[in-house]
């Protein structure tokens, strides 16, 4: 019970990563709000629930301030308190800057990015005042290198890389640590449309080994293990840094 009387919010936690780190966050004693804008999350949430864990859902558009400070007011209604913000909600969509429009880049810097701000400036205050907490963000191996047809996606990502920097910088003295989790090819949907662009996602997995040296997909189950370290007090001297969780993806 490594998070045994821990407060957190989780977005994009109806399903993937999400979903998989709201529930080893449950598992290990915390209480856990899952914020999500799709309104399947609270199906989500009562799957989890009907195993005895201590979650529930909030529907959210992470991009909307309005809407993420209903979801922090929400959490702490329920809590009291928030020590734990985990930044996971993302789009993916592909194209070159040729191929891009100006709404597709600009949604893609609202949902990937700013939502990360406003997210921790509404929940920050919070952990001032209880003595600190934990935030990880969610970036990619794309926070450190590029691939074909992706712009919107990796520049954002590396922009999240930069922030959770800075905002460790920042909170280091309130007991606040920031970092920021850069995952590779996880096995889930999200990455379909970038696939789809080389053949589709079968195509993609004949040469996995050539992505990950691992010679595999990563589960989501393993990014939200790392994010449960991260948060955990066994990580308490971690704080802006870049955790590459990749299959090797990056040594090359």
């Amino acid at each position: 019970m490594r998070l045994k009387d821990k407060k957190a919010i989780v977005t994009g936690a109806a399903r993937g990563i999400g979903f998989e780190v709201a529930r080893r966050f449950a598992e290990e004693g915390a209480a856990v709000i899952m914020a999500d804008i799709d309104d399947n999350g609270a199906e989500s949430a009562q799957k989890l629930r009907s195993t005895g864990l201590d979650v529930s859902f909030c529907r959210t558009d992470v991009s909307s301030n309005d809407s993420v400070l209903n979801l922090v007011e929400t959490a702490v209604q329920l809590f009291g308190d928030v020590n734990i913000l985990v930044n996971n909600a993302a789009i993916n969509i592909p194209g070159s800057i040729l191929e891009l429009s100006e709404e597709v880049w600009d949604r893609t810097y609202q949902v990937n990015v700013k939502s990360m701000f406003l997210l921790s400036r509404a929940v920050v205050p919070i952990m001032q005042r209880s003595g600190g907490g934990a935030i990880v963000n969610m970036g990619s191996a794309n926070s450190y290198v590029a691939e074909p047809r992706l712009t919107a996606y990796v520049s954002s990502k590396g922009a999240i890389l930069m922030l959770s920097k800075a905002m460790a910088l920042d909170f280091a003295a309130d007991g606040i640590r920031v970092n920021c989790i850069c995952p590779g090819w996880v096995d889930t949907t999200f990455n379909d449309s970038h696939a789809d662009l080389f053949g589709g996602r079968d195509e993609i997995l004949k040469s996995i080994h050539d992505i990950h040296p691992i010679g595999r997909t990563i589960q989501p189950v393993e990014i939200a293990n790392t994010a449960l370290f991260l948060v955990s007090d066994e990580a308490s001297a971690i704080t802006g840094a870049g955790i590459l969780v990749d299959g090797g993806y990056t040594i090359k």
